[in-house]
């Protein structure tokens, strides 16, 4: 296929659209608004449907309407607008609905500012909308995974019924890189036989997530965990790089395990053993990876541009059997890989002062800096 220069925010949509997105529902909000434009050109080209919505809230509410009819529906965002939509994003996965949520993410909290970050890692794993759900998340590194793990959403949303977040940021979104696009699928003709299709000629079909009986709702909610098991045991994605000889490892997501990349590649250089693990689906979370390589490496560094999120997920998978370090930035600062690269070598010279949270003794070394 014939590779293309795209920036990100335009190839994710792209994506979506060959990969059969029939609506698209959404509101401009920076750093994702290039999305959203590229899916109002586009989308009436092909005869599919664009609202732009008078707010998030009626976007995602939109999005939960049209998933019941079974056909591929998504919506796009950024940090503060994913906060407003977690409401309609829990009725989403109550109701059992595939649906595809772009998060561009921002610095914050609060309305922050439009550069990138990763402060929303525990508002898309760990909750953001209320009960016992969890959704499918997959963070890229690059424009050309952008591609692939927005076809590859779509997918994962109709095989367990479940909302699906591409959780990607400014940085990503915004740059330009080559890609090669997918392939044009097919719209889909045949739907579930629980989709909302009309009744003529049958009985109607109710979709809700209101259940007034709670021995009815604990069903509901032991489905949806057995389920998650399923999607725990099936979809469990993740690179490694240098790991053979590694005795250090860093860890990091989307564009920290991009940049991390760089700076492994320069200590390595040095002679510092040190490899790479960089989780692309964050939930589910490669947990037994975690666990078997603590029983392998010297010590581990989590390196995020938030203030240690997808650390406690680590934490909690390493069962304090290997020293855990942590380098993160805030509120839109991007780490250099030089930066990596300088907590590498700390971390490899060994004798880690291991008293209290690593996010603790991070803070600690960051006063150091006057930050």
């Amino acid at each position: 296929m014939t590779r293309e220069m795209m920036k990100g925010n335009e190839a994710v949509a792209e994506a979506a659209i060959r990969a059969g997105v029939t609506a698209y529902f959404g509101y401009p909000i920076t750093p994702q608004t290039e999305l959203l434009e590229y899916m109002a050109k586009r989308m009436p080209e092909l005869g599919r449907a664009f609202v732009q919505a008078e707010s998030e809230l009626a976007a995602i509410n939109m999005v939960y309407g049209a998933a019941c009819t079974g056909q591929r529906i998504m919506s796009s965002s950024s940090s503060p607008g994913v906060s407003l939509m977690m409401e309609g994003v829990s009725y989403i996965a109550g109701t059992e609905l595939p649906a595809v949520l772009i998060d561009v993410m921002r610095g914050g909290p609060g309305l922050g500012n439009i550069a990138p970050a990763q402060g929303d890692y525990n508002q898309i794993v760990h909750g953001g909308g209320h009960g016992e759900y969890h959704a499918i998340v997959l963070a890229p590194a690059s424009i050309q995974e952008s591609v692939d793990l927005t076809v590859m959403a779509f997918d994962l949303a109709e095989k367990y019924r479940s909302v699906v977040v591409v959780l990607t940021d400014g940085s990503i979104g915004q740059m330009m890189e080559p890609c090669e696009l997918p392939p044009f699928k097919a719209l889909k003709t045949e739907f579930p036989d629980w989709a909302t299709t009309g009744a003529d000629g049958r009985s109607k079909r109710i979709l809700t997530s209101i259940n007034l009986d709670p021995a009815a709702q604990e069903v509901t909610n032991f489905r949806l965990m057995r389920r998650w098991q399923e999607i725990q045991a099936n979809e469990v994605r993740y690179k490694t790089y240098f790991m053979e000889d590694a005795k250090f490892a860093v860890t990091g997501f989307g564009s920290c395990g991009r940049l991390a990349l760089s700076a492994v590649r320069a200590a390595r250089a040095e002679g510092i053993p040190v490899g790479l693990i960089r989780p692309i689906t964050i939930s589910p979370f490669p947990t037994d990876l975690f666990e078997e390589l603590s029983h392998k490496l010297e010590a581990l560094l989590v390196v995020e541009m938030n203030n240690g999120q997808m650390l406690e997920d680590v934490l909690l998978a390493t069962h304090d059997q290997i020293p855990v370090d942590f380098y993160g930035r805030m509120g839109g600062m991007v780490p250099f890989p030089d930066e990596v690269l300088d907590e590498i070598r700390r971390v490899a010279k060994g004798n880690l002062d291991t008293a209290g949270h690593p996010r603790d003794r991070w803070l600690q070394r960051m006063r150091a800096k006057n930050l």
